[in-house]
């Protein structure tokens, strides 16, 4: 069985309580639910929430909410916990605050999963230098196989020759990808992964999917030119409003 489950803590610190921001008059969460919805219909949905706030609204317009412990270190651990009463075999992972997912970057995930991956993830091709640069934009270097050799907030790789990659072209020869806020799991590897202690890069860069490399496991990595958008600032939620009512 494969299911999407997406992990939402109403918490946040730079952003109190996001997931019930309107959004064009609507809570964020819901704009994700809705997305899903239209998006992989045919895919089994959950929400797996840490607040009766959440769990009422999306119950209330007819979405599945399952409520799990707020005491949770990561998204991932709450979504084992949800999982435990699902029973799904095969996970894709949607945070609850990334409201432009698509068909295909689900269908890549879910690709992935079925071709023999234990943990898949999604990236996109740098577009501005300015993103490059940015500490909250997670870069990702593949191998020649698009398996993740290391996550950063820092631009890497650093070019000891100092080769100038900001030019005209550069995000034609940038060395790195965004990382994007979508997973996938075996069910198998979930509990696994979820049973390891947090890791010393991990801690670090304060990015939990470190500790799947640090212990020598694979992630396999999606390449999609539809960039996912995540809310973390009130400034994320004006620019996905404007999206919205331009049409984009």
């Amino acid at each position: 069985m494969l299911a999407i489950i997406a992990p939402a803590r109403l918490a946040s610190t730079r952003f109190p309580e996001k997931l019930l921001h309107p959004i064009l008059g609507k809570p964020l969460i819901l704009r994700v639910a809705e997305r899903l919805q239209s998006e992989a219909p045919e895919i089994p949905r959950y929400f797996a929430v840490d607040d009766l706030k959440l769990e009422t609204v999306l119950k209330d317009a007819g979405f599945e909410a399952i409520r799990t412990r707020s005491d949770h270190a990561s998204g991932t651990d709450r979504l084992a916990e949800a999982n435990e009463s699902i029973g799904a075999d095969l996970i894709i992972n949607v945070q609850g605050d990334e409201p432009l997912v698509t068909r295909s970057q689900i269908e890549s995930l879910e690709h992935m999963l079925r071709e023999g991956a234990e943990m898949a993830t999604m990236a996109t091709p740098f577009q501005t230098r300015s993103d490059f640069l940015d500490h909250n934009q997670v870069k990702v270097v593949l191998d020649r196989s698009s398996n993740a050799l290391f996550f950063s907030r820092a631009p890497i790789p650093h070019d000891r020759d100092g080769f100038e990659i900001f030019d005209d072209d550069w995000e034609d020869r940038a060395p790195a990808y965004r990382h994007l806020g979508l997973y996938a799991y075996s069910a198998e590897f979930l509990r696994t992964f979820c049973a390891l202690p947090e890791g010393a890069l991990e801690g670090i860069e304060k990015l939990e999917q470190l500790r799947a490399l640090e212990n020598g496991y694979s992630i396999k990595v999606g390449i999609t030119n539809e960039p996912s958008m995540g809310i973390d600032t009130p400034a994320d939620a004006d620019s996905l409003e404007s999206r919205m009512r331009s049409g984009d």
